[in-house]
C-alpha cells in the first residue's frame, strides 16, 4: 500500500501539470503537429490523462476487495473502474498509441496495450455479470496489471536513461514494451501458481 501510494502520488503530480488545459504544456510541447493538425487529439489526450489517474486509484481499491464498512463499496468501485476504462481510458489510449513517439514499434505496442486493456476489463465485467467471481478476480488482476503500465513505463524510463543514456526515441521503443509485458507475465505467473 505504501509503494502504490508513493507511485500514485508521483502520477498525480504528472497529471496536475496538465491543469489548466493548455495545448503547449509538458509532453504536448513535442506533439504540436498532432495538436495543430488534428482537432480531436487534444480532447482525447486530456481524456486519457485525466481518467487514467482515477483508474489507477479505483483499480487499486477494487483489487483490495474490501468494503471498509460501506455497503457495496467494492462493487461500485469495480463498476466505476470498468466503465471508465471501457468508455474513456482504453479507447483514448488506443488513439494516443496511433500517434506515439518512437516509430512503428512504439505505436504497435501502445495500440496492443490499449486493446488488451479493453479486452481484459470487458472480460472481467462479463464474468462478474455471470457470477463467476474467481475468474472475474483473475481478469481484474490482468486488467490492473495493464493499468499499472502507466507507472512501470515511467519507472523503466528512469532506469534506462540513468544506466544507458540512450537516444530519446530509442527509449520510447523500449519502454513501450517494458511498460506492460513484464506486468502481464508476472500476473499470469501468479495466477498459474494460484497465488492470486
Amino acid at each position: 500500500m505504501i509503494g502504490f501510494g508513493y507511485f500514485f502520488w508521483l502520477m498525480l503530480q504528472i497529471t496536475l501539470e496538465y491543469i489548466p488545459i493548455s495545448p503547449e504544456v509538458s509532453f504536448l510541447q513535442i506533439k504540436q503537429t498532432e495538436v495543430s493538425h488534428r482537432p480531436e487529439y487534444l480532447y482525447l489526450f486530456y481524456t486519457h490523462v485525466y481518467t487514467s489517474i482515477f483508474v489507477l486509484l479505483l483499480g487499486f481499491l477494487a483489487i483490495l476487495r474490501k468494503d471498509f464498512g460501506l455497503k457495496n463499496l467494492h462493487k461500485n468501485i469495480g463498476k466505476s473502474y470498468i466503465f471508465v476504462i471501457l468508455c474513456l481510458s482504453a479507447p483514448s489510449g488506443v488513439y494516443m498509441g496511433i500517434f506515439a513517439n518512437g516509430g512503428f514499434l512504439s505505436k504497435f505496442s501502445f495500440i496492443i496495450l490499449g486493446i488488451l486493456w479493453w479486452i481484459t476489463t470487458f472480460k472481467a465485467f462479463k464474468l462478474a455479470k455471470q457470477k463467476k467471481f474467481l475468474l472475474h478476480k483473475q481478469w481484474m488482476w490482468r486488467s490492473f496489471a495493464l493499468t499499472l503500465s502507466a507507472i512501470t513505463l515511467r519507472m523503466w524510463k528512469v532506469i534506462i536513461v540513468y544506466l544507458f543514456h540512450p537516444n530519446p526515441m530509442d527509449v520510447y521503443q523500449i519502454i513501450a514494451w517494458l511498460g506492460w509485458i513484464p506486468n502481464i507475465l508476472l500476473i499470469e505467473f501468479l495466477i498459474t501458481k494460484k497465488i492470486l
